[in-house]
């Protein structure tokens, strides 16, 4: 398959857009600023000959490639989320690009102390001989999940371009907001209209993945006890410092990402505020099965309640909210979507990986609104911080694999 891939030169252009979202923002989007990504999208959408590509008034973009053949073809989406992390900066991103690299520390020349090192990321190894797109080292990339934007449009560029290539109807779709659990929440599924999806927002080349942590957050909230300080001899109940001792009575060697790996669980304390008469902690928590999830819940409760019987005149409230869910649970029921995706891989040249994902996509909620929705492979790496990087090769692979996957969909139908 001959691609004109102009997926670097896309990737480029997204990342320099900032489109970091912001938690503590109620509206949807949380930032208007992701809109700038989607309408220079549905700019290029339209160009491309997609007519039915538009920005919605909550930040997604929906687009249609028409179906080419005569087959009765199940309806399938590809997605990516198109705003960026906000555990670091988003803005002013430049990226740089490292032709044919050979295995050597990458320093970044805006900050000399940020190295990307094959030491500390033996990827890079499998990246020797490929070109390297970072950052400049005062912010994220953005290939977490620019690169999977990049690759879906390169895709859909092949496909209005190649009639000769046959495929049913295929679905865009660009999401706000992922990076802060609230990626689906505005979805209108009537409109989207597809039977089955594919997230682009996986790591390493091959790699294909149906299970993901199921996840609740936790909010605690603290009510002490406020006195004036030259009066508070066996008065004061400070809510700040009942909330620092929660949090060193949280394990350290267990149940904390700094001590799982594989399919363990933990709890995760992301945010602190207070005063003295009331603090809020607010939790993840990440364990592969619900069942998992309740048993750490409980034991943070316990927590809270052995630390809170030392001051008798103060309590506490432990809000539970689901934010998403396994999604093998549903995709195990439809096998073919996997199966297709293993396939599509290897006709890309690749063998195909499967590994469960110590976090979650769009893909989970998706999954269990309708559309089974399993994570397909970018080449993003050391997403979230300045450190990260993505290959070259690895993106245009992706780009194939979005290709091959259209034209199994319509054989086998």
């Amino acid at each position: 398959m001959k691609i004109d891939h102009k997926v670097v030169e896309r990737f480029c252009k997204y990342v320099q857009i900032d489109t970091q979202s912001d938690p503590l923002s109620a509206s949807q989007p949380s930032t208007l600023k992701q809109m700038d990504l989607g309408k220079v999208l549905v700019e290029e959408l339209i160009a491309l000959g997609v007519t039915d590509a538009h920005l919605d008034e909550f930040g997604y973009v929906y687009a249609t490639v028409p179906s080419n053949t005569t087959k009765k073809v199940p309806t399938i989406c590809f997605c990516s989320h198109m705003d960026t992390a906000p555990d670091c900066s988003g803005k002013d991103v430049k990226p740089i690009i490292h032709e044919n690299y050979k295995g050597q520390d990458i320093i970044l020349p805006d900050d000399t102390t940020v190295v990307i090192s094959p030491d500390d990321h033996p990827y890079l190894n499998d990246l020797i001989g490929s070109d390297i797109i970072t950052a400049s080292g005062t912010t994220l990339l953005g290939a977490d999940d620019k690169a999977g934007v990049a690759e879906i449009m390169d895709a859909v560029d092949f496909l209005m371009n190649h009639p000769e290539v046959k495929h049913g109807d295929i679905r865009i779709l660009f999401t706000p907001d992922e990076e802060i659990g609230r990626g689906v929440d505005k979805i209108d599924m009537a409109k989207l209209n597809a039977k089955f999806g594919y997230t682009l927002d996986s790591g390493p080349l091959g790699y294909i993945e149906d299970e993901t942590f199921s996840a609740d957050g936790v909010t605690v909230k603290i009510k002490g006890v406020s006195v004036h300080p030259g009066y508070a001899k066996d008065k004061m109940e400070n809510a700040m410092k009942i909330a620092g001792e929660i949090l060193s009575n949280l394990p350290k060697d267990r149940i904390c990402p700094e001590a799982t790996e594989a399919k363990e669980g933990f709890v995760h304390p992301n945010r602190l505020s207070g005063v003295l008469e009331h603090a809020e902690i607010n939790f993840i928590i990440r364990d592969f099965t619900t069942h998992g999830l309740e048993r750490l819940e409980s034991e943070l409760e316990n927590i809270v309640k052995n630390v809170l019987s030392k001051y008798p005149n103060s309590s506490y409230e432990f809000e539970v909210k689901e934010q998403y869910r396994n999604m093998k649970e549903v995709l195990d029921l439809h096998p073919e979507v996997m199966s297709y995706a293993k396939e599509a891989i290897k006709r890309a040249g690749m063998e195909p990986v499967t590994k469960p994902i110590r976090g979650g996509t769009d893909g989970s909620r998706l999954s269990f609104m309708g559309m089974p929705c399993p994570n397909i492979f970018t080449g993003e790496m050391a997403f979230h911080s300045k450190q990260e990087y993505v290959g070259v090769r690895d993106m245009k692979k992706a780009v194939e694999t979005i290709i091959h996957l259209c034209t199994i969909w319509e054989e086998r139908s």
